[in-house]
């Protein structure tokens, strides 16, 4: 099982980024794969994620930084972030150099602030954002329905999907852990617990060097997950917490743990679309709450594939959050971000999948059926005409995209219809 390599869609953007770029930077949560892919295009490997290895580059700091730099090209040099001031010798050792292809970073936690450096790396440090696995990469979607050939008008044949809504449950709950995706049953959904259960007790911790509360740091997921894919503020999810225990809490305290979880990638909210809009409604700010991946959530909520089954109006959140996952990891193959779109008329729009060509999708997420399919055409319509397209280009696409249904297709309205099993980037 140590052997099996799974291609990663950021394989392709990590090449890509090395071809012009001194170093790479690729950063991502723990357990998403990040120092597997790296090692599939490095030719050495500092590993600071080694005990031993970290002790000894510590002394080796003090004497001669640049000779943890030597070694074939690309060298790896894995949790970086251990030595924070690893970042400005390698920076200054891309100057010299001057080749493209020297070194890849890897680190689970954010990169340092421009001020904690001598200098932030722009134009020499590339980055790479690694998230867990989309299910066309995990090999549970077939990929036969192509997001690049939607955006370059191309349609399709009604394409088949295998995929039932027990086996989309058990998916959310195992999520995109490359690990994960090797194994089965229980064993495969204990390692969301797992996940939950180091980010609790210890990496809440050595984030910032932060002294922080694992009771709290559960509290504050739970919350999430029981507000995923929605737009609360911090108030709300301060409330929820209070209600479950919480002694005394405040809001900046609250923004405090947030801030520290999406230090560690674990939390990724969805920013805000804003389009020129004919309407006069005021397009709403507000981020929507996301995991990184969906079985965060339901493991901080102690969920299992039955429970979802069991709770539809749940389970349609959770799947939201899973479709968000494969939909970042897509828009970043597509040289593009994820957005959301509500303004105060009401209308709103799940996802925009917005390129940085200018082009860009509506993509609207339903747990399938035909009232959720018709009333996500219906939004995904009315917003598509209140866009001024003298301002900016009409929408390349509109789609449903759903947890089940027997086939992808292409409504008579144009709206595709597309169960998540099927799409790739």
């Amino acid at each position: 099982m140590d052997n099996i390599y799974k291609a990663r869609i950021a394989d392709r953007l990590l090449a890509r980024k090395l071809a012009g770029k001194g170093a790479v930077l690729i950063e991502g949560p723990k357990w998403c794969g990040k120092t597997t892919t790296a090692r599939q295009q490095a030719k050495s490997l500092l590993d600071l994620g080694d005990t031993e290895v970290l002790k000894q580059s510590k002394q080796m700091m003090e004497i001669s930084s640049k000779t943890l730099l030597q070694g074939e090209t690309p060298r790896l040099i894995d949790e970086w972030q251990t030595i924070t001031e690893l970042w400005d010798t390698i920076r200054n050792e891309v100057d010299k150099r001057n080749a493209f292809s020297q070194f890849i970073l890897t680190g689970s936690t954010v990169a340092p602030q421009a001020e904690d450096t001598v200098h932030s790396g722009t134009g020499r440090i590339g980055r790479v954002k690694m998230r867990p696995m989309s299910l066309y990469e995990s090999g549970e979607s077939t990929g036969s329905v192509s997001l690049t050939n939607l955006f370059d008008g191309e349609t399709f044949e009604p394409q088949p999907n295998n995929i039932d809504l027990e086996r989309i449950a058990f998916l959310a709950c195992r999520g995109g852990w490359p690990q994960a995706t090797l194994l089965e049953g229980d064993i495969a959904l204990d390692q969301a617990f797992g996940y939950v259960d180091d980010i609790s007790e210890r990496d809440i911790q050595r984030v910032d060097g932060v002294k922080r509360s694992p009771e709290r740091t559960r509290l504050l997921l739970r919350s999430y997950a029981r507000n995923i894919s929605q737009q609360v503020p911090y108030s709300t999810i301060k409330a929820d917490m209070l209600s479950n225990d919480a002694k005394t809490l405040d809001e900046d305290t609250v923004a405090d743990y947030i801030k520290a979880l999406r230090k560690l990638f674990v939390i990724e909210d969805l920013d805000a679309w804003n389009p020129n809009i004919r309407s006069k409604a005021a397009i709403r700010t507000s981020d929507t709450r996301h995991f990184v991946d969906p079985s965060i959530g339901t493991a901080s909520l102690g969920l299992g594939p039955k429970d979802l089954i069991n709770d539809l109006d749940s389970f349609g959140l959770i799947f939201e959050d899973m479709a968000v996952r494969d939909l970042r990891v897509f828009a970043e193959a597509l040289d593009g971000k994820l957005y959301h779109y509500r303004d105060s008329s009401g209308l709103e729009c799940d996802t925009v999948l917005h390129r940085r060509n200018g082009t860009y999708g509506l993509i609207e997420v339903k747990l399938g059926g035909e009232k959720l399919i018709n009333d996500g055409a219906d939004a995904l319509n009315k917003l598509a005409d209140t866009i001024d397209t003298t301002k900016m280009k009409k929408p390349s696409f509109k789609m449903v995209l759903t947890a089940v249904g027997p086939y992808a297709y292409q409504r008579p309205d144009g709206i595709f219809v597309v169960p998540i099993g099927c799409l790739k980037d």
